[in-house]
């Protein structure tokens, strides 16, 4: 059964107050979405402090990232969204956060991505059943021209369709999931795996 416009928006929200609440997007940074119908989704206004959204606080989308509603920008990074929901059409909501360990992160690893293996918490990951497997996360340099980052991305994920998540240098995470539990189950699966390889990285440097 679909979902309503009020409970996807409702489930944002949430979303934002829990995201916020753990300091993964501090501020008016990170924005959210969540497929509205094939062809549409919904997404957080752009400036909005993800803390104190309200039902006010999201438009709905075409798939090229247009405003439904006039009056209502969306974020500068919709295109990153409706990318997403183009590639697969089982995703079904997408995050994308600040958090402070992505960032430093990624702005310490000079390959263009990270790998995690061995980790029993990457059974969280959808499609990955076994610790016995290795979980890579591209990282992207970012980009200010969301259109031509997002002309980056595309063939990664063409090459790789059971990608879980990825990163922006010095930016953030994007991770997806068929409903809005699924994508923060990733999302904290992420933060857990993201600050044991700092912690990691920080004794072997000792």
């Amino acid at each position: 059964m679909s979902l309503t416009r009020e409970h996807l928006a409702q489930e944002i929200i949430d979303a934002g107050r829990f995201l916020y609440g753990r300091g993964w997007s501090p501020a008016t940074s990170s924005n959210y979405s969540a497929r509205l119908s094939p062809s549409e989704a919904l997404l957080t206004v752009s400036g909005k402090h993800k803390g104190q959204l309200g039902p006010d606080d999201v438009l709905a989308t075409d798939l090229s990232g247009n405003s439904l509603e006039p009056g209502k920008k969306p974020s500068a990074e919709t295109l990153l969204h409706t990318q997403l929901y183009s590639w697969r059409p089982e995703i079904g909501a997408v995050l994308h956060t600040h958090s402070v360990n992505a960032t430093v992160l990624s702005r310490l690893t000079p390959q263009d991505f990270i790998e995690f293996e061995d980790y029993e918490l990457q059974k969280a990951f959808s499609g990955i059943s076994t610790h016995e497997s290795r979980v890579r996360v591209p990282i992207f340099d970012n980009d200010q021209d969301i259109a031509r980052l997002a002309a980056k991305v595309q063939p990664w994920l063409d090459a790789n369709p059971d990608c879980v998540g990825y990163l922006i240098r010095g930016h953030g995470l994007y991770t997806w999931g068929a409903r809005m539990s699924d994508a923060l189950r990733q999302i904290e699966a992420f933060e857990f795996l993201f600050e044991c390889e700092l912690k990691t990285r920080s004794v072997l440097n000792r």
